[in-house]
C-alpha cells in the first residue's frame, strides 16, 4: 500500500489507519448481534455502539475532507450522540460500510495538504473549533481506544481474544 502522503505529518497516522482498518474486522469477528448489544449490567457502551460510532467517525472525517457520503446509521450517531435504547443495525452492515468508506478516506488522508490540515473547523452543535490536523489526531487515538474496548468486551462476553493477523 502507498504510504507516501503529500503531508509528512500524515505518515504515522496512515500506518495506524491501515492497522485499525484491519483490526476493526478482527475485533468484531464472530460476535453475534445479540451479544453485541449486551452491557452486562453496566452503563458502558456496548459493542454495537462502539462499532457504529467508529464507522460514523470515519464517515465524518471523510466528509470534512470533501466526501459527500453518510453512514446507514447516521441518525443514531450524528453529532457524537451517546448510546440509546433503540434498535441498532447488525454488525455485518457496519463492516460492509467500513469496507466502503475506508479506502475512500485513506485516499483523502494520503492527499491532504498541510494547508488543509491547518484549516480550523467549526462544529457548532458541539460548540468546538480546532484544526483538521487535531481532528485526524483525535480520530486516530479514538479508533485505537474503541477497538481496545471492543477487545475487552470480547473477553467479557466469553469470546476468544482478538487476533491481530
Amino acid at each position: 500500500m502507498d504510504l507516501k502522503p503529500i503531508s509528512n505529518r500524515m505518515y504515522g497516522f496512515l500506518v495506524l489507519y491501515d492497522m485499525q482498518t484491519t483490526f476493526y474486522h478482527s475485533v468484531l469477528a464472530g460476535i453475534n448481534d445479540e451479544d453485541a448489544l449486551k452491557r452486562l449490567g453496566t452503563k458502558a457502551n456496548h459493542v454495537n455502539w462502539l462499532a457504529g460510532s467508529l464507522l460514523q467517525e470515519r464517515f465524518e472525517l471523510a466528509n470534512l475532507l470533501g466526501v459527500d457520503l453518510k453512514s446507514g446509521a447516521n441518525e443514531l450517531f450524528k453529532h457524537h450522540q451517546g448510546i440509546k435504547e433503540e434498535k441498532y443495525p447488525p454488525l455485518k452492515s457496519y463492516e460492509t460500510e467500513w469496507d466502503k468508506i475506508s479506502p475512500i478516506l485513506r485516499e483523502k488522508l494520503l492527499n491532504v495538504t498541510d494547508e488543509e490540515l491547518d484549516k480550523v473547523i467549526d462544529f457548532p452543535v458541539e460548540q468546538m473549533s480546532f484544526p483538521l490536523f487535531e481532528m485526524v489526531s483525535f480520530n486516530t487515538y479514538r479508533e485505537a481506544n474503541c477497538i481496545g474496548q471492543i477487545a475487552l468486551w470480547r473477553r467479557l462476553l466469553g469470546y476468544e481474544a482478538m487476533k491481530y493477523m
